[in-house]
C-alpha cells in the first residue's frame, strides 16, 4: 500500500513539474510576441530602439509610436484573447461541448448588434461611450444566449451539443442579417466603423479601452479559478455532479453568465474575433489536460498568444493598412473547426 501511495505521489509531482514547465513555455511565447510586436509595423523600430524607447530614452516620434500606438493595441490584444480563450473554455465545460464558441454560438453576434446599435444613435467618440459599451454589449450577448439555450433546449434529452451549435449557427446568420439591414442605415463615418467591428479589426488602440477591458477581467477571471473544481464536476455527467452535492442547474447560470460576460466585454472593443474560444481550449487541453485549475491560466495564455500573433501579422501583411485580426484567427480557426465536425463522430 505504501509503494502505491509512493508512486501515485511521484506521478503527481511529475504532472505538476510538467504543467509548471508548459505554463513557464506558454509565458515565454507569449514574451516573445510581446516584443517582437512591439518592433513590428509600417514605422520600423529596431530591437534597440525599441529598448531605448521602453526605459524613456526615445525620441519623441519613438514614444508616440511606441506608448500610444503600439503598446495599446499590443495589451488588448493580449487582454482580448485571454478572454476570449476563457469564455469559451467554460462553456465548453458547462455545455459539455467541445465545438462551443462564443462567436460560433452568435452571442459574439448579439454584442456586436448593440454595438451597432448604439452607434447609430450615440456614436462612439465621447469618452462615456468607451465604458458604456462592454454593458451594452454584455446585454446584447446575454439576451441571445438566452433566446439560443430556449430555442436548443428540449424536455426529452435537454441541450444537445450538437443541436445547440446549429441554432447557435442559425442565430448568428439571422443577427448578421439584420445588421446588414441596419449598416445601411450608417452615415460614412460609422459604416467604417461597423465595417472595421464586424472585420476584427482591434480598434480600440488607446489605453482607455484597456482601462474599460481590465476590470472585467480582473473580476471574472480569478472567479473562474476559485470555481475551477466546480467546473471539472459540471464537465460529468448531470448525475455525477449531483452526486457530490453541485447545485448543476445554480452553476450553469452563474459559469454561461461568466462566460458571456468576457466574451461581450472583450469583442466590445475588439471587435468581431471568432474562433479564438475554440482553438485556445483544445490546445491546451492537449497540453495540460482537462484539469481547469491548471487549464485556465494555460488556455489564456494560449489565447493570448493567438490574438497577439494574429494581430502582429495584420500589421504586416499589406502595409500600411494591414489585415484586421478578425480575419487572421478566421483563416486559422476555420479549417480547425471543420475538422472538429468531421471528426465529432469519432469521439
Amino acid at each position: 500500500m505504501n509503494d502505491l501511495i509512493k508512486k501515485n505521489q511521484a506521478y503527481e509531482n511529475k504532472v505538476a513539474f510538467r504543467n509548471i514547465a508548459i505554463v513557464l513555455m506558454c509565458a515565454c511565447a507569449l514574451a516573445v510576441s510581446f516584443i517582437v510586436s512591439m518592433k513590428t509595423g509600417h514605422a520600423k523600430l529596431s530591437a534597440l530602439d525599441t529598448l531605448r524607447t521602453l526605459f524613456g530614452g526615445g525620441t519623441e516620434r519613438e514614444n508616440v509610436i511606441l506608448f500610444d500606438f503600439r503598446l495599446p493595441r499590443i495589451t488588448l490584444s493580449i487582454l482580448v484573447g485571454a478572454g476570449l480563450a476563457l469564455s469559451g473554455c467554460t462553456v465548453q465545460g458547462v455545455t459539455k461541448n467541445a465545438m462551443a464558441d462564443p462567436g460560433l454560438l452568435g452571442i459574439t453576434a448579439g454584442a456586436g448588434l448593440m454595438v451597432i446599435l448604439f452607434t447609430m444613435f450615440v456614436g462612439t467618440e465621447s469618452f462615456l461611450s468607451i465604458f458604456t459599451l462592454p454593458f451594452l454589449a454584455l446585454l446584447g450577448a446575454g439576451l441571445t444566449a438566452i433566446l439560443i439555450t430556449v430555442l436548443a433546449y428540449k424536455k426529452t434529452d435537454g441541450i444537445a451539443p450538437m443541436r445547440l451549435i446549429l441554432t447557435g449557427i442559425a442565430m448568428q446568420a439571422g443577427i448578421s442579417a439584420l445588421t446588414i439591414v441596419l449598416v445601411i442605415k450608417l452615415s460614412e463615418e460609422q459604416y467604417d466603423f461597423v465595417a472595421a467591428w464586424r472585420a476584427g479589426d482591434i480598434w480600440g488602440s488607446n489605453w482607455q479601452f484597456v482601462i474599460a477591458l481590465l476590470p472585467w477581467l480582473l473580476i471574472l477571471i480569478p472567479y473562474l479559478m476559485y470555481n475551477s473544481r466546480k467546473l471539472d464536476v459540471l464537465s460529468m455527467s448531470d448525475d455525477t455532479a449531483y452526486s457530490l452535492g453541485v447545485s448543476v442547474v445554480k452553476q450553469h447560470r452563474k459559469l454561461l453568465f461568466v462566460s458571456v460576460a468576457l466574451a461581450a466585454s472583450c469583442v466590445s472593443v475588439s471587435g468581431s474575433i471568432s474562433f479564438v474560444g475554440l482553438i485556445a481550449p483544445h490546445l491546451a487541453r492537449r497540453l495540460v489536460g482537462s484539469r481547469h485549475s491548471i487549464l485556465i491560466p494555460v488556455c489564456a495564455l494560449v489565447g493570448a498568444v493567438l490574438v497577439s500573433v494574429a494581430d502582429t501579422l495584420s500589421r504586416v501583411i499589406l502595409p500600411p493598412a494591414g489585415i484586421p485580426t478578425g480575419i487572421i484567427v478566421a483563416i486559422i480557426g476555420a479549417p480547425y473547426f471543420l475538422y472538429l465536425l468531421a471528426t465529432a463522430n469519432e469521439r
